[in-house]
């Protein structure tokens, strides 16, 4: 489920008479970014220094695999290695377990790796071998996965392994990269008493806050994808008649572009449904003079975008929809105006929070300027990291150099937004003062959503291609769709040829 976090920003761009024109086709994703062997391990060896430098003397630490899950009886949700694992290995194999242990100024790692097993290769493909492991990550020292259990056991009967144990565990029972995730870490925790057990997120939130060049560059590429499945549902929109044809045009170029599929259940809702944050279920129509909120985002190598669109369906807004749209597009411009090195979330988000405040006041949804009901209609904070997870990890509110996030400021008329009001004299002067307004908007949902890069001087904005203003927008729909074929209608076209031939 797609969660909003608080946070974050973008740059400022005026459309004057002498603005550069956006897209009217759209872009094809740049091809893959491409590693060599050396490059790779070079990237996991630096990562796996930094984070033994930030572990103590005498110490341990230990990944294990993600757990494969039964969906049921015989059949297995999609396996997704944990990221820390893969962070610092770039190993897919389940159950693999990666060992850091630093003594004596000396550090060693080690990897756990279950044999290949011809039998289950015939039904679930190829394992890695040990050379296959050495090559992918660079570590030299590959054990045999059955020996892990003795590995772990001695901790159980000798108190002279190490004095510290790091160990992925849940900073609390609702932590959402925790509980549900790091139950085998927890469990094996509560076998080894007499070490101290050191958690060992706060490590890995440090260090995966600041991307690098290498892993920019599968970011980007991931925003790339999204990018043209963005831009591809702009032009096909106007064709199709339910929200799930439209997610299914998505997930295609998803797909086409070989996406690890997506960074999050794709959001796709029209009209109303573009009021609903976390509307998954995209059986809605799509219907022509409504507008449809689409936040959908490519994974890549592990890497997640987070892109949001808001347009409308026959290609021109309507004069109520420009309205509310501009608001969040002013909102999104300042906090990303505001957005540098050395500026923090809280600053951005106030930036965004004022300009949302004023443009309500000012088409009469809230009663001054200052209002907190503006949390009505943008109930959600300005942005969240993005990386290894859509909504990554993070240890500081600061912004440095690296650091890729999203600025989605939104505002939801919702239609029922005012009945759930609790009854108190301040809400039922804020509904008489608000309802006129409230009727003219009523159904109306905006959210734009842009992810960002943090450089030395400024920000970037990794989506800059994806058509945001109202202009470009309406400028791309109008030629954009000329130049489109359906997926669909290549598959009619398809099905036709063959019923006549009587080969289907």
């Amino acid at each position: 489920m797609k969660r909003f976090f608080a946070g974050f920003c973008l740059c400022l761009i005026t459309v004057s008479a002498f603005a550069v024109p956006g897209p009217t086709t759209i872009r094809v994703t740049p091809p893959a970014p491409k590693f060599t062997d050396a490059e790779r391990q070079s990237e996991l060896a630096r990562r796996r220094a930094a984070v033994a430098a930030k572990m103590d003397e005498n110490s341990v630490m230990i990944l294990f695999s993600a757990e494969q899950k039964l969906y049921t009886n015989d059949v297995d949700y999609v396996f997704r290695q944990e990221n820390n694992l893969y962070y610092l290995t770039n190993l897919k194999q389940a159950g693999a377990t990666l060992v850091i242990r630093k003594s004596g100024g000396k550090v060693a790692e080690t990897i756990y790796l279950p044999n290949r097993d011809p039998q289950n290769e015939t039904w679930n493909g190829k394992m890695y071998s040990n050379a296959d492991a050495s090559n992918i990550s660079g570590i030299k020292t590959i054990v045999d996965a059955e020996k892990k259990d003795t590995f772990l056991q001695t901790f159980r009967g000798k108190k002279d392994m190490a004095k510290n144990v790091y160990l992925l565990l849940p900073s609390s029972d609702f932590d959402n990269e925790g509980m549900r995730e790091f139950r085998v870490e927890k469990a094996f925790s509560k076998t080894i008493p007499g070490y101290n057990i050191i958690n060992a997120q706060p490590i890995f939130a440090d260090l995966r806050q600041i991307k690098s060049p290498y892993e920019i560059k599968l970011i980007q590429h991931a925003v790339d994808i999204s990018t043209e499945a963005h831009m591809r549902s702009m032009a096909t929109v106007g064709r199709l008649t339910m929200e799930y044809e439209l997610q299914a045009e998505v997930e295609y170029t998803f797909r086409r572009r070989n996406a690890d599929y997506w960074g999050y259940p794709s959001i796709v809702g029209c009209g109303a449904n573009a009021t609903t944050l976390h509307y998954e279920e995209s059986s809605g129509p799509i219907t022509q003079g409504s507008l449809l909120l689409m936040d959908v985002g490519a994974e890549y190598d592990h890497q997640s975008a987070d892109v949001t669109r808001t347009f409308p369906v026959n290609g021109k807004f309507t004069k109520e929809q420009a309205e509310i749209y501009q608001i969040v597009y002013d909102a999104q411009e300042a906090a990303a105006k505001a957005a540098k090195p050395g500026a923090t979330m809280g600053e951005l988000s106030s930036a965004a929070d004022k300009v949302i405040q004023d443009g309500l006041f000012r088409l009469g949804l809230i009663p001054d300027q200052h209002s907190p009901m503006f949390r009505v209609w943008y109930m959600h904070g300005l942005g969240h990291w993005i990386g290894m997870n859509v909504h990554d990890v993070g240890s500081s509110d600061e912004l440095q150099p690296g650091m890729t996030y999203t600025n989605e400021p939104g505002i939801y008329i919702r239609a029922d937004a005012l009945d759930y009001l609790p009854d108190t004299p301040q809400n039922r002067e804020f509904k008489a003062k608000v309802k006129p307004a409230f009727e003219k908007y009523k159904n109306i949902g905006v959210r734009i959503e842009d992810d960002m890069l943090i450089t030395e001087t400024g920000v970037e904005w990794m989506t800059k291609e994806l058509p945001r203003s109202i202009a470009d927008i309406e400028a791309f729909m109008a030629a954009a769709p000329k130049t489109v074929t359906l997926s669909q209608n290549r598959r009619d076209q398809f099905n036709t040829v063959f019923s006549r031939s009587g080969a289907y």
